[in-house]
């Protein structure tokens, strides 16, 4: 820590030097400004009398919307179906790509850190830069709107998350067990599957489960954009105004994250 001494000889402890002081304080007056100016900018563009009005709006709305009206769940059952769907068969068809892709960017199991890991650090990076719901106007544009873009869209978004946390895991293995079945003459193959795949199948498990409670959530709103689901009967109440069938849907969506979240954490927990 550096040290003020003063006129009289006396020496004073302190946490910063003066340089450092002043660049604080520069870095404080600079973040100051960027929020005023970027307070300033959103305010010339934001029609504040909307802004005051909302919560009388939104009271309103709530007040359209109570009681939700039971008797549309029959019109329910084969969206959440869908919805369902969806999030599981996405889940899987990533879970099938993520594997190799993981297997291709880890450091220890790349045929080539020069060139194929890149490659695979880029699919990872590409997909999951983009959300989902963009995949899905996407694929909606190119194969037409329903559920089959919607479980595409899923699978491509989950591709790069799973590939991320599977390759890690990859690289941190216990390279002690890889080197014993080595030195038995083991193919580089038989290495994989008897010295990797064996440390890595707790964490696939864990990220398999994990990632299809993440897709439950996104599948939900797939159907705003046209790629099917639970999602679609939103958009189709709240373009009609149906605020009572809106409660209704919204009520559906939070039982089925609630069950995701509860089977997600009973799996993760008997298998970690």
């Amino acid at each position: 820590m550096p040290v003020l001494t003063q006129a009289s000889g006396e020496k004073i402890w302190r946490r910063r030097t003066t340089g450092q002081s002043l660049a604080l304080w520069v870095g404080w007056l600079l973040g100051v400004a960027v929020f005023v100016w970027a307070w300033n900018t959103i305010s010339e563009t934001t029609t504040w009398f909307f802004v005051w009005d909302a919560p009388r709006i939104a009271g309103d709305i709530l007040g359209r919307a109570m009681p939700p009206k039971w008797s549309y769940i029959d019109h329910l059952w084969w969206p959440i179906w869908d919805t369902l769907n969806i999030a599981t068969l996405g889940t899987l068809i990533a879970l099938v790509l993520a594997v190799p892709v993981a297997f291709l960017a880890a450091r220890n199991t790349t045929p080539s850190a020069l060139f194929v890991r890149p490659v695979a650090l880029f699919v990872i990076v590409a997909t999951r830069s983009i959300n989902s719901l963009i995949w899905a106007l996407l694929l909606i544009a190119i194969i037409g709107p329903g559920v089959f873009a919607g479980i595409v869209a899923i699978a491509i978004r989950s591709i790069g998350f799973c590939a991320k946390l599977l390759y890690e895991a990859i690289e941190e293995i216990d390279r002690t067990q890889v080197e014993a079945i080595t030195a038995t003459g083991a193919s580089r193959w038989q290495v994989m599957v008897y010295g990797i795949v064996p440390q890595i199948l707790p964490a696939f498990a864990g990220i398999s489960v994990f990632r299809w409670d993440i897709n439950i959530r996104e599948s939900t709103v797939l159907g705003l954009v046209g790629a099917g689901g639970i999602g679609l009967q939103l958009s189709g109440s709240l373009n009609t105004l149906a605020w009572p069938q809106v409660s209704l849907i919204i009520l559906v969506i939070l039982l089925a994250v609630v069950i995701s979240e509860w089977v997600s954490a009973r799996v993760r927990s008997a298998i970690i």
